[in-house]
C-alpha cells in the first residue's frame, strides 16, 4: 500500500455515501404481437391493491360503505324494539310510582302543580298541608283576593303569579263549574294558570284520564338524552312522545321519567354507570358508556 494513504472507513451513522446503484435495465421491452388481446392493466392493479384487472372502457365498481357509515344508518332511535325495551325496563325500575305532590282531591292537586311550576315537589308539600288546613276548599280560595294568598305560598317562587292563577282559578271553578274541578282538557285549559302539563297531570293521576304525556324538566330533558324526540318545546316534545308511547302507557310513562330524573338521570351529573338504560342512551352528555355518544342526543 503507497505510504500516507489509508483505505476508507465506513460511516459510524452506517450510511455510505456513494453506494453504488443497479445500473438500468438496457432489454428492450417486449414486443406486443399483432392481434393479441389488450394486457394492460389499470392503476389499481398495478399499486398492488388485489383488485383484478376490467377492460378498457369498463366502469369502476361502487366502493363499499364504511363500516361506521353502516352502523349509523342502522341505528333508529325510534325503533319500535327499542321503544319497547325502554318502557320494559321503566316498568322493572319503577312499577307503581304515582305522582309525588300530596293531595286528597282534585282540586288539591290543582292548586300543588301550579304552585309545583319553578319549584321543587319537595318544597310544595311542605306549603300545602298548612294551606289546605287554612283554607280547606276552593270556595274558601275562591273568596281571598292574590294579595291575602302570597304570604302563604311565597316559598314556592313566583308566589305573585301563583297567587293570581290559584284565586282566578277557584273563582272560575265556583263560578262556572259548580266548584268541582273539570275532567277534560278543554275545560280544564280554561282555568287560569293552567296549561297542558298542569291538565295532564290533573286528568291523568286524579281522573285516569289518558289525554296526554306530563312534559316537565325531567320529561323535557331525558326524552332528548333518549333520542325520543329532537324538539325544545314542550307541545311539540308532547306530540312526539304520544306518537312513540302506547296511549295506556302515558300516564305511567310520564311518572317513571320523572322518577328517573330524580334517582339517576340527574340533570347536572347522570349516574349512567348505575342506569339499567344505559346501554340503549347514545346521550352526548353520559358520565359513563358502553355504546357511542351521539351529539344530536342532548339534554
Amino acid at each position: 500500500m503507497p505510504r500516507g494513504r489509508t483505505p476508507r472507513q465506513p460511516a459510524r451513522t452506517g450510511r455510505q455515501d456513494r453506494v453504488a446503484r443497479a445500473p438500468l435495465s438496457t432489454k428492450p421491452a417486449p414486443q406486443k404481437s399483432r392481434g393479441s388481446k389488450d394486457t394492460r392493466i389499470t392503476k389499481d392493479a398495478r399499486v398492488g391493491t388485489g383488485a383484478p384487472a376490467r377492460p378498457r372502457g369498463e366502469a369502476p365498481a361502487a366502493a363499499p360503505n364504511s363500516r361506521k357509515a353502516s352502523t349509523t344508518s342502522a341505528y333508529n332511535p325510534l325503533a319500535p324494539e327499542r321503544i319497547s325495551e325502554i318502557l320494559k325496563r321503566l316498568d322493572q325500575l319503577y312499577p307503581e310510582v304515582t305522582c309525588a305532590l300530596t293531595h286528597a282531591s282534585a282540586w288539591e292537586l290543582l292548586v300543588a302543580t301550579i304552585l309545583s311550576a319553578q319549584s321543587t315537589d319537595v318544597n310544595v308539600n311542605r306549603v300545602t298541608p298548612e294551606l289546605f288546613r287554612k283554607y280547606p276548599t276552593v270556595q274558601a280560595f275562591a273568596a281571598l283576593t292574590p294579595e291575602q294568598l302570597q304570604p302563604d305560598v311565597r316559598s314556592t317562587g313566583f308566589f305573585r303569579n301563583k297567587s293570581k292563577s290559584v284565586v282566578g282559578a277557584a273563582k272560575k271553578i265556583v263560578a262556572d263549574f259548580g266548584g268541582q274541578v273539570p275532567d277534560d282538557m278543554d275545560r280544564l285549559l280554561t282555568l287560569p294558570g293552567v296549561a297542558r302539563k298542569t291538565a295532564n297531570v290533573v286528568l291523568g293521576t286524579w281522573f285516569k284520564k289518558p289525554e296526554g304525556v306530563v312534559v316537565d324538566t325531567h320529561v323535557h330533558r331525558i326524552s332528548r338524552r333518549l333520542e325520543l324526540t329532537t324538539n325544545d318545546d314542550p307541545q311539540k316534545i308532547e306530540q312526539d312522545l304520544m306518537r312513540i308511547i302506547p296511549r295506556d302507557k302515558w300516564i305511567l310513562f310520564s311518572h317513571q321519567i320523572i322518577w328517573h330524573g330524580r334517582k339517576l338521570c340527574i340533570a347536572r351529573k347522570p349516574k349512567c354507570v348505575d342506569c339499567p338504560l344505559e346501554n340503549l342512551c347514545h346521550a352526548a352528555d353520559k358520565t359513563w358508556s358502553t355504546v357511542d355518544m351521539h351529539e344530536n342526543a342532548k339534554a
